[in-house]
């Protein structure tokens, strides 16, 4: 007896095929068979039948494209680190330069409107010439003179003459005596004072002043013996007195 050769393998889609063929005949003969079928029954009937239809088909459709049926896998969110160092394959962004703008000068600082003017110290400032120059006096002159002898003194008398055209209001005048045992007294246009043997004679306020190209005197009288007693030096501001006997 020769062996049964092997059915084919029914597959899902034909199963269905045969179940919507079934149900088809089922209701055709329920429908035939009976004619007190009310009309719900044939809608529910047909309504079923439709079902029957649309899942068959889309179970078809589904088994021609059976890569519908797989599911869809979803990539894994990146984490931290591989967010930080993204792959070198990846194209990157190109970082646009941000858009400069022109650099804008600083204003010149403005000069003060208050000009200040500069001090001049009082040992730079220059000496005004010409007429507004007081002119400088000139250096004064002496002449000794013995007015008079008498037994235990004599008088002298010292001519102070100015050359130049300045009124000279002070002076000196010194007389040195060989003794400091001569005495002076009677002094008339000075103030004298003394120092051992050197007499010193000042003018004696506006009275001594000596005008330009003019002359003053002073006056005194020596005690004491007369022999030996001439000065030995006289002077007027440092200018020895002409007149003087040695």
């Amino acid at each position: 007896m020769p062996a049964t050769p092997p059915q084919p393998r029914r597959t899902v889609a034909i199963i269905l095929l045969d179940r919507v063929v079934a149900l088809a005949t089922a209701t055709r003969r329920v429908l035939t068979g009976r004619d007190d079928v009310s009309r719900a029954t044939w809608v529910a009937a047909i309504a079923a039948l439709g079902v029957l239809v649309v899942t068959a088909v889309a179970v078809v459709g589904l088994l021609r494209t059976p890569e519908k049926l797989t599911p869809v896998t979803l990539d894994a969110p990146p984490s931290a680190e591989q967010g930080g160092s993204p792959s070198p394959d990846t194209p990157r962004a190109q970082a646009q330069p941000a858009a400069s703008s022109p650099a804008v000068p600083a204003p010149p600082p403005t000069a003060s409107a208050t000009a200040v003017a500069p001090t001049v110290d009082a040992a730079t400032r220059p000496t005004p010439t010409g007429t507004n120059a007081s002119p400088t006096p000139a250096a004064l002159t002496a002449d000794f003179a013995v007015a008079d002898n008498a037994l235990l003194s004599y008088g002298a008398a010292v001519t102070i003459t100015n050359p130049g055209s300045v009124s000279v209001p002070q002076w000196t005048l010194t007389v040195t005596l060989p003794r400091e045992s001569l005495r002076v007294s009677g002094v008339e246009g000075a103030r004298a004072s003394r120092e051992g043997a050197v007499w010193t004679f000042v003018p004696d306020g506006s009275a001594g002043q000596v005008p330009g190209s003019a002359s003053v005197r002073v006056t005194f009288r020596v005690n004491g013996s007369p022999v030996g007693a001439a000065p030995e030096a006289c002077a007027i501001d440092g200018t020895a007195c002409t007149g003087l006997t040695h």
